[in-house]
């Protein structure tokens, strides 16, 4: 089964799962930042979805201030007029890198969709800028994204909720912040529901980086690839909304950083097949 993991981008496209370390070691934003293949890269942080842009810009660009020589931009979009704002808009396209932080998707969504910032964003990954999301900045990275539905009893008809993201990636749904908060069942009913989806539940301070048909997993913990494209029987059109769901047949694999999987076979991608990969793309490239 073929799944589109692009729509045309060229750059690297890389979902956070949240809490991502800032300290000193800061793995995964050192990776994002040597992404970019430039020894100082303007980095355009996009704090839209937080309820505390300043403190969360602060943050981070303490962080890659510290571990960088990095130029931090603050593209402070706080609404649909900032989105049209040509000032911000030229901002995004001098960067190099964009990062989206967490907060509320429906939030990112809301404010930047169908906007001039949005536009700006497409263009620069299509022109081979960097974009990566953490939290709620990852979600809204596919064409559908969660956005609500408790971990507890998310195993319910209709208990999860889905929108239409930025469709950066296809295919699959993101869910973030998975092991820590228990959201097995949300990408279980996500499959019971929509078997074509994969599901991806990124934990926290792990990440994975979108390279054409492959998806590879760095940080320090698990993304949990959920495919539910062999299940082979559920109740869920039988149900009213809230009753129970049951499903068969779920497929699972934990990833941990030097893993990948491979959307189009559905296979999981160990560390001497990924060198290997990148050995192909070194020569077919020189």
């Amino acid at each position: 089964m073929s799944i589109p993991t692009t729509f045309g981008a060229k750059g690297p496209l890389i979902a956070i799962g949240g809490a991502e370390d800032k300290s000193s070691r800061a793995d995964i934003l050192r990776r994002v930042l040597a992404m970019s293949e430039k020894d100082a890269p303007v980095v355009g942080v996009i704090t839209t979805a937080s309820s505390i842009p300043g403190h969360v810009f602060n943050s981070y660009r303490t962080t890659f201030c510290a571990i960088s020589t990095a130029e931090i931009l603050d593209i402070r979009i706080r609404d649909r007029d900032d989105a049209a704002s040509e000032d911000n808009v030229e901002m995004i396209r001098s960067c190099d890198i964009i990062f989206l932080s967490g907060g509320d998707q429906m939030r990112l969504t809301y404010i930047l969709g169908a906007t001039a910032a949005m536009a700006a964003i497409r263009t620069r990954h299509a022109e081979g800028g960097v974009i990566a999301g953490t939290s709620a900045g990852a979600a809204c990275l596919s064409q559908t994204m969660v956005y609500g539905g408790s971990a507890g009893d998310s195993l319910r008809k209709g208990a999860v909720r889905m929108s239409a993201g930025f469709g950066l990636v296809g295919g699959v749904i993101i869910d973030t912040h998975f092991l820590e908060r228990g959201r097995f069942s949300r990408l279980m009913e996500v499959g019971a529901t929509n078997p074509e989806y994969l599901g991806l539940g990124i934990g926290e301070d792990s990440a994975v980086l979108f390279e054409g048909n492959v998806i590879r997993a760095f940080g320090s913990g698990h993304t949990i690839v959920i495919d539910s494209s062999e299940v082979t029987g559920s109740n869920v059109f039988d149900l009213e909304d809230g009753e129970a769901v049951s499903v068969h047949n779920v497929i699972m694999h934990a990833l941990v950083n030097g893993y990948g999987y491979n959307l189009t076979d559905r296979r999981v991608l160990g560390p001497d097949e990924l060198r290997a990969k990148n050995l192909e793309h070194k020569i077919a490239y020189s």
